[in-house]
C-alpha cells in the first residue's frame, strides 16, 4: 500500500490557515513573483480546473522556467497542466516532480497520451499513489471542511484501493464497510479564473468541479485571472464570489491564461498546437528544442502567446468558442 505524501492532520493544517492575514491586503503581483514567493522546492502542488479547462497555464510555465524541484502533485484530471510540469523530468534540469496522487494523468483526453509525461511515469523515479477521480476530489472536500479524512462508499472492491493509501473502516454507527479518504492540504495552489479583485475575492463561470474546496484545502493559493475588476464590482454583486479573498495569497492578471486550454465563454481550446506538443515530445531531441523556444526562451507567458500566433491566433479561438466563426 502506498504511503501518503502529506499529512492529513486537520489540526496542523488549522495552525497555518490561522497564520494568514484577513485584512483587505492588496496581492497583486506578477506570476514570476507569486512563484518565487510561495512555491519552494519539496512543497506539494495542486492545479484547478478540469482536463483542459481553466487550466492555470502561466503558472505551471513559471514553475519549470524558475527549475522547482522534488514537488509533490495532485493529478486530479490533470492534462496539459501536467504535461507542462513534466517538462521539468528527464529534459536535464533535474527533478521538478518526485510523488504524484494520480486519478488522471498522462492523458490528454480524446487528444491522446503525452510522450513526455508517459517517459516521466515509466521512469521510475515517481513516488505514485493512485486515486479515483471523486476519490482525490473527497480529499479536498475533508480539508475544506477541516477534518482528516471522510467517508466514502468509492474504492470498495477495486485495485484502486490496493495501491493507494486509502484505509478501509467500519462505520461506528451501522457496522457498514467504508473507505476512509485521507484530506489532502497542498502546500500551494495555483487557480484560474475568470475575475478577481486586487485582494483575491474570484468569480469564475462554468463548472466549478473542486476548485472552492481547494481554495479552502491549500495553504497558499496562487490566483490567475483574465481579468483585475474593481473591489467594488465585488461588492454589487456578492454572491457570485465562489473564493473569498481570505483563501488568497497572489492575484495576478493573465489574459488567456489557460491558452492553450479553453476558458468556458471566453476562448476555445488551441487544439493545433497542443497536437504540435504532443507530436515534438516523441523526439527528445525535438521536444527539448521546442521547450527552449517557447517555454525556457521566453521571459513570461505574454511573451510565449506571441510566440503561439499572438493576438491573431487568440481572437479566432474567441471567435471559435463564440461559435463567432460559423458566421450568421
Amino acid at each position: 500500500m502506498s504511503t501518503l505524501f502529506t499529512s492529513p492532520a486537520s489540526d496542523e493544517a488549522r495552525a497555518a490557515f490561522a497564520a494568514k492575514p484577513r485584512g483587505l491586503v492588496d496581492k497583486v503581483m506578477s506570476v514570476s513573483e507569486a512563484v518565487s514567493r510561495l512555491v519552494r522546492d519539496g512543497d506539494y502542488f495542486a492545479t484547478g480546473g478540469f482536463g483542459a479547462n481553466r487550466v492555470p497555464t502561466a503558472v505551471c510555465h513559471e514553475i519549470v522556467r524558475q527549475r522547482r524541484q522534488n514537488l509533490g502533485f495532485s493529478g486530479h484530471t490533470t492534462t496539459h497542466d501536467f504535461q507542462i510540469l513534466c517538462a521539468g523530468n528527464l529534459t536535464g534540469r533535474g527533478q521538478l516532480l518526485a510523488r504524484v496522487d494520480a486519478a488522471y494523468v498522462v492523458g490528454l483526453e480524446a487528444r491522446g497520451l503525452s510522450p513526455h509525461a508517459r517517459r516521466v511515469m515509466e521512469s521510475g523515479a515517481l513516488d505514485v499513489a493512485e486515486w479515483s477521480n471523486y476519490t482525490l476530489a473527497l480529499r479536498y472536500t475533508a480539508a475544506a471542511m477541516g477534518v482528516p479524512f471522510v467517508p466514502a462508499r468509492s474504492l470498495l472492491g477495486t485495485d484502486t484501493l490496493a495501491h493507494g493509501p486509502a484505509k478501509e473502516i467500519q462505520c461506528p454507527f451501522t457496522g457498514e464497510r467504508l473507505v476512509a479518504v485521507p484530506a489532502l492540504y497542498p502546500d500551494v495552489a495555483a487557480i484560474h479564473v475568470h475575475e478577481a479583485d486586487r485582494y483575491g475575492n474570484c468569480r469564475f463561470s462554468g463548472t466549478s468541479v473542486a476548485d472552492v474546496d481547494l481554495a479552502r484545502a491549500a495553504k497558499k493559493v496562487i490566483v490567475t485571472c483574465e481579468r483585475l475588476v474593481p473591489h467594488d464590482e465585488m461588492r454589487r454583486d456578492p454572491h457570485r464570489t465562489q473564493i473569498p479573498f481570505l483563501c488568497v495569497d497572489a492575484v495576478c492578471e493573465v489574459p488567456y491564461g489557460s491558452y492553450p486550454g479553453n476558458m468556458p465563454g471566453e476562448y476555445f481550446s488551441d487544439e493545433e498546437h497542443l497536437k504540435l506538443w504532443m507530436e515534438v515530445e516523441k523526439d527528445p531531441a525535438a521536444h527539448a528544442q521546442f521547450l527552449d523556444d517557447h517555454l525556457f526562451g521566453v521571459s513570461d507567458f505574454a511573451e510565449y502567446l506571441e510566440r503561439c500566433g499572438g493576438l491573431k491566433r487568440l481572437q479566432a479561438l474567441r471567435q471559435r468558442e463564440l461559435l463567432l466563426h460559423l458566421g450568421r
